[in-house]
């Protein structure tokens, strides 16, 4: 069975113009999947667990091998049961609002969680860091209320989708579609533009 995991990264719930181009992506792609599962997880709504000292603990053990217990061993298992969540998905849709030049909080704290070695990732000390989620494909939707594409820097500056899209790629997920609605602010055809990106959207849910 398809399984899409859809990350809502605005906590602006139905005003969020990231999330309404997303919306249309998932209405497509279940156009193309009837019988796919569909997660979403909103990232304002979860209580997403702390990654505080016994969690970066717990990780450390995992790198060299060695056990975890007591609150290291339940920080691990809070983690492992989130990664979990993600792996088993084998397509991702993710909303991302451009927030102070880079991504929300609240996504930085879910890659935070499920970026784990021997999870997600592994470390080859001859060829660096290999993804363990090839096979997984993605669709981003951007958003910025300001920054586009060629404006000056004193417009915005992108440490948006170039983060994130390396984010993905270092995760093995490819390939990685982008669907952008940029700026949201400094525009007199904002419904037009909405339109076009949620447009981009549907046909990304056909193709990807």
């Amino acid at each position: 069975m398809t399984r899409l995991l859809y990350v809502k990264a605005s906590p602006t719930g139905p005003r969020s113009r990231s999330s309404s181009v997303a919306d249309a992506f998932a209405d497509a792609f279940r156009e193309r999947y009837p019988d796919m599962a569909l997660d979403v997880l909103d990232l304002s709504t979860t209580a997403l667990p702390p990654v505080g000292a016994p969690a970066v603990a717990a990780k450390k053990n995992a790198m060299s091998g060695s056990p975890s217990v007591g609150e290291e061993a339940l920080a691990w298992q809070r983690t492992r049961d989130l990664v979990r969540r993600f792996t088993d998905a084998d397509h991702y849709l993710f909303s991302v609002p451009m927030w102070n030049f880079g991504i929300p909080y609240l996504l930085k704290h879910f890659i935070d969680i499920v970026t784990q070695p021997g999870l997600t990732f592994r470390l080859d000390r001859q060829h660096g860091y290999r993804g363990l989620l090839a096979g997984r494909r993605a669709c981003v939707v951007y958003t910025s209320g300001v920054y586009t594409p060629g404006c000056p820097p004193s417009f915005g500056v992108d440490f948006q989708a170039a983060y994130f899209n390396h984010w993905l790629a270092f995760l093995g997920v490819d390939p990685v579609i982008e669907v952008h609605l940029r700026p949201t602010d400094f525009t007199r055809s904002l419904a037009a533009d909405l339109n076009r990106a949620r447009e981009e959207a549907r046909k990304a849910a056909h193709t990807i």
